[in-house]
C-alpha cells in the first residue's frame, strides 16, 4: 500500500486544472496496471472542477511501480484555458507518495461508527460502515467512509492516520530548524518526472 499526494504547491488556477486531470490519468494508468486506487481526500481549487491536492492509496503488484513513475514534478502542457490572451502554456505541479509503516501510527487509535452519508442509495443510509478516527495523544481525527465496511475504512483511516501524523511532524521539523519545507512548497519547475500535453492530458514522457 502506498499514498500517493497530487499537488497543485500553491500555483494558480491551472494547476488546481492539472492536479484534477492528473488523478483521472493515474485512475486510468492504475486500471490498466491492475493497481486499486482509492481516493482518500480532494481539496477543491477556486474553480469548480479542479483541485489543490488529492490524496490517494495504491494497492497491488504494481503499486510502487506506478507511483515511482508519477513521483517528482510533472509538466502539464497547454494554453490556459482561463485566460484566453496569455501565452504562457508550461503549468507544473507535483506528486509524492509516502509509505506508513505497515501497523499503523504509533500511539491509541480510538475508532467510532458512523452512518455513511451522502449517495449511495439505501446502504449508505442504513449502514454504519463509516468510520472516525482520532489519535488520542494528538487529537488528530479522521473519517473515512470510502468502502463499504467498517473493516476496509478502518485500514484506510489508519493508513490517513499515520500520514497525518507525518506531515504534523514534518510542519515541526521545518519549524524548529527552518530547512525543510512542506511538500506543496517543495515542487520542483524544471526537469519534470513526466510531461502531458493539451486538453486531453496525453503523456508524451
Amino acid at each position: 500500500m502506498i499514498l500517493l499526494q497530487l499537488s497543485s504547491a500553491q500555483g494558480p488556477d491551472e494547476c488546481c486544472l492539472a492536479v484534477s486531470k492528473a488523478l483521472a490519468r493515474l485512475s486510468l494508468e492504475a486500471r490498466t496496471h491492475g493497481v486499486a486506487i482509492t481516493v482518500l481526500e480532494e481539496l477543491p481549487g477556486r474553480v469548480s472542477g479542479t483541485l489543490r491536492s488529492a490524496l490517494v492509496v495504491l494497492e497491488g503488484a504494481k503499486a510502487q511501480y506506478l507511483a515511482e513513475v508519477w513521483c517528482g514534478s510533472l509538466l502539464w502542457v497547454c494554453k490556459s484555458p482561463y485566460r484566453p490572451g496569455s501565452q504562457r502554456k508550461n503549468w507544473f505541479i507535483g506528486a509524492a507518495a509516502f509509505s506508513p509503516a505497515a501497523e499503523g501510527p504509533d500511539g491509541t487509535i480510538r475508532f467510532d461508527t458512523l452512518r455513511a452519508s451522502g449517495p449511495g442509495g439505501q446502504h449508505v443510509n442504513k449502514t454504519e460502515s463509516a468510520i472516525r478516527a482520532t489519535h488520542v495523544e494528538s487529537g488528530i481525527s479522521v473519517r473515512v467512509q470510502s468502502e463499504r465496511s467498517q473493516h476496509a475504512n478502518k485500514r484506510l483511516a489508519l493508513m490517513l492516520i499515520a500520514h497525518r501524523l507525518e506531515q504534523h511532524r514534518q510542519e515541526q521539523q521545518a519549524a524548529l530548524k527552518a530547512q525543510r519545507r512542506l511538500f506543496h512548497h517543495q515542487i520542483e519547475r524544471g526537469n519534470p518526472q513526466r510531461i502531458f500535453h493539451g486538453e486531453g492530458f496525453t503523456p508524451v514522457k
